[in-house]
């Protein structure tokens, strides 16, 4: 394991149990996976910190799945801020 973590303030919403709740920070870091076949997966936890309480969406990628989805948010927000420039 690397240990290599970055932690980042969001803003957004995301789905568990319990229904939607609003995001407060994100956590992404390469480690080995809990559940997803692989040996080593990038991490991301969606998380909900406040009053003590824990709401967490996780996910774990494979590194291959992790860079076609990191290209494919970058496209769209590049082609959002397009859109937004045309008017």
């Amino acid at each position: 394991c690397t240990y290599q973590t970055e932690r980042l303030a969001v803003e957004g919403s995301g789905k568990g149990p319990a229904g939607w709740f609003r995001l407060t920070d994100a956590t992404v870091y390469l480690d080995h996976p809990v559940h997803a076949p692989a040996g080593h997966t990038l991490n991301i936890d969606f998380l909900r910190l406040e009053d003590g309480a824990l709401e967490r969406v996780a996910v774990e990628l494979d590194p291959g799945s992790a860079r076609a989805l990191a290209t494919s948010i970058l496209s769209t927000l590049d082609a959002l801020a397009a859109f937004v420039a045309e008017g």
